[in-house]
């Protein structure tokens, strides 16, 4: 790809992204990168990354990483993640364009060597009720195997206590009464849905994780980067992250280094052969190109012929679900950013797909439609 081309990419990355991601959901986000791709010099900055990964929230992880560790700097006061109380404003820009680019070799270092690594807790309210669907199916416990699970965090899941609220009124509830980390979820349902299933306790015996480049969060940079990878203006998000990562020294899941396609059957094959498999994802499949995608359907398969396995997929439709609902793509769901929750089975080889629901990137608020 020519300069010129990797240019008009970054830039056509950024205004997606600051349209269909952060619009709505994070002002500070959404102005940044919608500026970023109209700067070449900003958004150049993301050409440092390593293959396919220059996103624009790693261009803004950096940032954060970089503001956390130059906190009096003037662009800090749009940082709600560090005390700023500032909103966006006709200064955020110049003061933000000119606080990296005169960082421009520290940027360009954390952008080839750190992948975005978002650990973010609030998808686990997406993510319980298909799980704990699965363990009501099996009748007993299950294990788990999280594919780019970054610290594994997601991996306590049974651990949290989970609130529902339903648009009547009605509220759902879960998990351990006095759990460390307690997570509200506003629940909408679709034409002709039935609320959720919700088990009293949700019963894991195995918890493995894989990812590239798994963090430790009891190394405090470590921790540092997970959190730079959280959108600065939600500290909410941050506080919970840095809850969960306490509660997680309870647990301690087993975390593996490795590729999603290649040592996938690894994973797997530490979760005991007596316990039923749910692996799951949560805007993972969206990194890996479209053939990776393909490749780890495949390989996902491949295992479930082997032994009782789910996939339990928390991602957009592009990224996971067009992959088990071929000729699909007119669903209203199809063609957006949000989150679709889908549970997948196979049966003599083929996959069987259940949409379950869709919800925003952070797992706050969820539109069920299962029936």
């Amino acid at each position: 790809m020519s300069d010129s081309d990797t240019t008009t990419e970054l830039a056509r990355r950024l205004r997606r992204f600051a349209a269909h991601e952060a619009a709505g959901l994070s002002p500070l986000y959404e102005h940044l990168a919608a500026r970023a791709a109209d700067d070449p010099d900003v958004a150049g900055l993301l050409s440092a990354a390593s293959g396919d990964d220059a996103h624009p929230t790693l261009l803004l992880a950096a940032a954060h990483r970089l503001v956390q560790a130059d906190p009096i700097h003037p662009v800090s006061r749009y940082y709600p993640s560090l005390g700023g109380l500032d909103g966006v404003d006709a200064d955020t820009w110049p003061l933000f364009r000119e606080f990296v680019l005169e960082r421009a070799d520290r940027m360009r270092e954390l952008i080839s060597t750190r992948f975005t690594q978002t650990n973010e807790v609030h998808r686990a309210s997406v993510l319980y009720p298909a799980v704990a669907a699965v363990a009501a199916r099996v009748r007993g416990p299950v294990g788990l195997v999280e594919v780019g699970c970054s610290a594994g965090l997601l991996l306590g899941m049974d651990t949290f206590a989970y609130h529902y609220l339903c648009d009547g009124g009605e509220q759902l509830t879960s998990g351990p009464a006095k759990a460390a980390v307690g997570l509200h979820c506003a629940l909408t349902l679709g034409e002709g849905a039935a609320p959720p299933r919700l088990p009293k306790k949700l019963s894991v015996k195995a918890r493995v994780g894989l990812d590239r480049n798994p963090v430790d969060v009891s190394d405090e940079d470590e921790l540092a980067w997970l959190e730079a990878c959280v959108w600065a203006d939600q500290p909410d998000r941050i506080r919970l992250l840095r809850t969960a990562a306490a509660a997680q020294r309870r647990i301690r899941p087993e975390l593996l280094a490795g590729d999603a396609v290649a040592d996938l059957a690894t994973a797997v094959q530490r979760v005991p052969e007596d316990l039923p498999v749910v692996v799951y994802t949560s805007y993972a499949l969206k990194y890996l190109p479209s053939a990776e995608q393909e490749a780890f359907v495949a390989a996902l398969g491949e295992l479930a012929a082997r032994r009782p396995l789910w996939w339990v997929a928390a991602e957009e439709y592009e990224s996971a679900v067009r992959h088990v609902l071929p000729g699909r793509d007119d669903l209203s769901y199809a063609h957006t950013a949000r989150m679709t929750l889908s549970t997948v089975a196979w049966e003599n080889g083929t996959p069987h797909t259940t949409v379950q629901a869709q919800a925003g990137p952070h797992g706050h608020r969820m539109t069920w439609l299962a029936a």
